[in-house]
């Protein structure tokens, strides 16, 4: 059975004259397009179920758009979800009143910001604004404080942890939200400890609360600075880490690490740190126990050369050497021992944890002047 005609003779009007998107909405059974000019609404009148009319519908624009009669493939589902669209093929995803396509429209990476534009007209969705303000061209556009602010609005109603740290992470990309925004972000992040992992990830050298150098800062920060200044790496990392806003860092870090809500907040966090601290370990990621990785920091403190250039001039310094070596090997298997046969969240797992998080915050304390 055929499209009703005059449903069809409006569809073929709308795709002659050549919309940037189309939207189908199957609870008022109505079909919108998208030009320059604005918005075209056409009203349905199915001959049969709404569902297998809808269909029927896709059916045409597919054929249209595609030359392929039997809609959108959304068996491809997991690959175009991976980004692997041809980017010549999204303006025609966007034509097909399909909500799968325009998920593989904003996962490719050829997305730029006039079809990003197109994409939100099409299926606004908090899933589809984070995938797009992965996309540098759409964060730099004018889309992207559009998203951002959707997503900002949005948050309060997120309740899965791992959403809500990627989602402020997202938004404090520059140039996306007002610092009153930020602000507020900031204070809400008390009550809701993912969205402190959401800073240390997008901003870790502009966390917005203040905290006074270390005392190791203002010691030898001449020393640091010169020592810097010849390429040393770790001279640069003790520098970030003691300077105000690294205490502003460490101080967040430790907030996190002392009441963390959920299993993927801990493994976010360690992965976080680790890259906060990477110029320790340049030999890259490394997956090891706690225990494992406090003997590699001891044996490492001493052979290093960059290291022992430090502490020969700066005995002190040691200590906090040796934190930042091992904070650079966080990862999944300092919990491994713990996670590998639980789903605990909340209190249990903060008990669970105390054999790990306890001596990790140890090593935190010397490089971080507050209270722990």
């Amino acid at each position: 059975m055929d499209l009703s005609p005059e449903d069809s003779l409006r569809l073929n009007v709308l795709l002659a004259n050549k919309p940037q998107a189309i939207r189908i909405d199957e609870s008022r059974m109505t079909v919108y397009g998208l030009s320059d000019k604005g918005q075209a609404e056409i009203p349905l009148n199915p001959n049969c179920r709404d569902d297998q009319y809808v269909k029927r519908v896709k059916e045409m624009l597919s054929g249209h758009v595609l030359g392929s009669p039997g809609g959108y493939p959304v068996y491809l589902q997991r690959w175009t979800r991976m980004g692997q669209m041809r980017d010549e093929s999204l303006e025609q995803l966007l034509l097909l009143g399909e909500p799968e396509a325009v998920v593989a429209a904003v996962c490719a990476e050829g997305l730029t910001d006039e079809l990003a534009r197109r994409a939100w007209w099409a299926m606004e969705d908090s899933e589809n604004a984070r995938r797009m303000l992965t996309k540098p061209a759409v964060v730099q556009g004018q889309m992207g404080p559009v998203l951002a602010e959707y997503l900002v609005e949005h948050l309060a109603f997120e309740t899965e942890a791992e959403q809500m740290m990627v989602t402020v992470s997202l938004v404090l990309q520059p140039g996306l939200i007002s610092d009153a925004q930020r602000d507020e972000l900031w204070k809400r992040a008390q009550r809701k400890n993912p969205y402190y992992v959401g800073f240390l990830s997008a901003v870790p050298d502009a966390i917005p609360e203040l905290r006074p150098a270390h005392p190791l800062w203002q010691a030898h920060n001449a020393l640091l600075d010169e020592r810097s200044g010849q390429g040393d790496p770790l001279a640069g990392l003790l520098a970030r880490a003691l300077s105000p806003a690294g205490q502003a860092y460490l101080d967040t870090v430790v907030k996190v690490f002392k009441k963390p809500s959920t299993q993927e907040v801990v493994n976010t966090s360690l992965d976080v740190v680790a890259n906060y601290f990477a110029a320790a370990r340049p030999d890259g990621m490394v997956d090891a126990t706690l225990d494992e990785l406090l003997a590699d920091a001891e044996r490492w403190v001493g052979a290093d050369s960059h290291a022992q250039a430090l502490c020969g001039r700066a005995p002190g310094l040691a200590d906090p050497l040796r934190a930042a070596r091992l904070l650079s090997g966080l990862s999944y298997g300092v919990v491994r021992p713990v996670f590998r046969d639980s789903t605990a969240i909340g209190s249990l797992m903060r008990r669970k944890l105390e054999p790990v998080i306890s001596p990790l915050l140890g090593e935190v304390a010397h490089l971080f002047a507050g209270k722990i």
